[in-house]
């Protein structure tokens, strides 16, 4: 046994030597005895100090300038979009209810049928047409406050939405403009109170 330990270590010592340049090897009683003063725990998986781990900045890079969130022009894009697929939606299932209650007293032939796609494809397109329009006036009318003012806030939504409700409103005499500003001034008033729910409450808002 002594000789085969003996033997043993003298492999070691010899790759050792070979491999490690002639290192010391400590025995786990003399590496106790080392202080680790200023020193942190390493992972025993990875070998990895933790703290290189944890992400304590963002993980993204932004151009010198660049705010962290999208401002009216990057939105308005995706405003005008979602509110032409909204209305063409909404416009599709209004003409398919307007179209089954017109031809209730018909038989399924095909002049019910095309009357019916017709129907369709006119609200469609025409709740379309509306919802685009207001979106890119309220889109128009944001991205310009906000250039004006040089800042981002809830006062540009709702001063948007009702310049915006009431130019869209501008050929219907000043009853219909008063109309238009009411829903814009109110629509946007409600997205406002939305928003700001959680600092109303006094709990920090939520960002996404």
């Amino acid at each position: 046994m002594d000789n085969n330990s003996s033997g043993s270590s003298g492999f070691k010592g010899g790759f050792g030597g070979m491999f490690s340049g002639g290192a010391p090897e400590y025995s786990n009683t003399e590496l106790a005895g080392v202080p680790l003063t200023g020193m942190s725990p390493l992972s025993p998986y990875l070998n990895v100090d933790p703290r290189y781990l944890v992400q304590d900045t963002d993980e993204f890079i932004l151009p010198m300038g660049a705010s962290k969130t999208r401002g009216r022009f990057e939105l308005a894009f995706f405003t005008i979009g979602g509110c032409c697929i909204t209305g063409a939606a909404f416009g599709a299932l209004n003409g398919l209810r307007m179209g089954l209650k017109e031809t209730r007293d018909m038989t399924w032939s095909k002049p019910r049928n095309v009357q019916i796609l017709n129907l369709i494809s006119r609200q469609g397109a025409s709740w379309a047409n509306t919802l685009g329009s207001v979106a890119l006036l309220y889109s128009v009318v944001g991205v310009a406050i906000e250039k004006a003012r040089g800042a981002e806030d809830d006062i540009n939504t709702i001063t948007a939405g009702t310049l915006a409700g009431m130019l869209y409103k501008s050929t219907s005499g000043l009853r219909g403009v008063a109309r238009g500003g009411l829903a814009g001034l109110a629509l946007t008033g409600l997205y406002a109170l939305y928003n700001n729910w959680d600092h109303l409450k006094g709990s920090a808002p939520t960002r996404y």
